[in-house]
């Protein structure tokens, strides 16, 4: 079961949007639990994911660090693909 708020999630699977792959990448960032998430800037998060990873990391990566950093912030539950719209608009580039 997934987690209803950043404090109650203990791993990092806990969290809405999350599997084995985007906790796996967010412990190649440097992140040690679910709350160190908070106040972090999603985009961020993607530029440095594909500079350690030396790939350009699917812009549908981005989509999901959105949807995290949401769910850290404000507790925001919502899939994943629900900020795919936000994120051509917000970052076109990508």
């Amino acid at each position: 079961m997934k987690a209803r708020t950043i404090t109650e999630a203990k791993r990092f699977e806990d969290i809405p949007n999350v599997g084995p792959r985007v906790a796996s990448d967010f412990k190649k960032l440097g992140f040690k639990c679910p709350k160190d998430l908070r106040g972090k800037d999603p985009l961020f998060l993607y530029k440095k994911l594909c500079k350690i990873t030396k790939s350009r990391q699917d812009p549908c990566v981005l989509d999901v660090f959105i949807a995290v950093c949401d769910f850290a912030d404000k507790s925001l539950t919502r899939p994943w693909w629900f900020y795919t719209k936000e994120r051509k608009s917000k970052y076109p580039e990508i």
